[in-house]
């Protein structure tokens, strides 16, 4: 199991209306870090479903064409429930900078869910920020998370 993020690949990235100001922030924050992104809209915030951009973004990550995902809704829970529908994904909603170090060290999370209604601009940054830069630690956890999966 890949301890750290590919970034030779780019970080997919999406959000329904509800989260587009945040999404919009972070690929700016991608851009000024030289991480590569491919976004997945919305690319307003006219009213839209949360799955048609949760969808295309966790099949980049399970996919292995993006090196992790990040997905913003208004609660964070859609885009969570959405990606944790396919197999190769483990989507955490977070909402502090404490929880989104936890799901990468633990859990190795690889797509990122955020509620845009929940928490402060600065915070989300932050938790991006976070989540891009902390390792999986194996060990103890590498067990817990290969019994995530169901069987197929």
């Amino acid at each position: 199991m890949n301890n750290t993020f590919d970034f030779s690949k780019p970080v997919a990235i999406g959000a329904d209306h509800a989260g587009f100001q945040y999404k919009e922030r972070i690929v700016g924050l991608l851009k000024i870090n030289n991480i590569a992104y491919k976004d997945y809209g919305t690319y307003t915030a006219d009213s839209i479903d949360y799955p048609d951009f949760a969808h295309p973004v966790s099949s980049a990550v399970e996919n292995g064409e993006a090196a992790c995902g990040i997905l913003v809704c208004g609660s964070g829970n859609g885009v969570a429930i959405t990606a944790n529908k396919h197999q190769g994904i483990r989507a955490a909603l977070c909402w502090l900078a404490e929880l989104a170090q936890l799901a990468r060290q633990h859990n190795n999370a690889n797509v990122l869910c955020l509620p845009q209604r929940f928490v402060k601009e600065e915070d989300a940054l932050e938790m991006v920020n976070i989540f891009l830069k902390t390792e999986f630690e194996g060990g103890r956890h590498e067990q817990r998370v290969g019994k995530i999966a169901c069987a197929v």
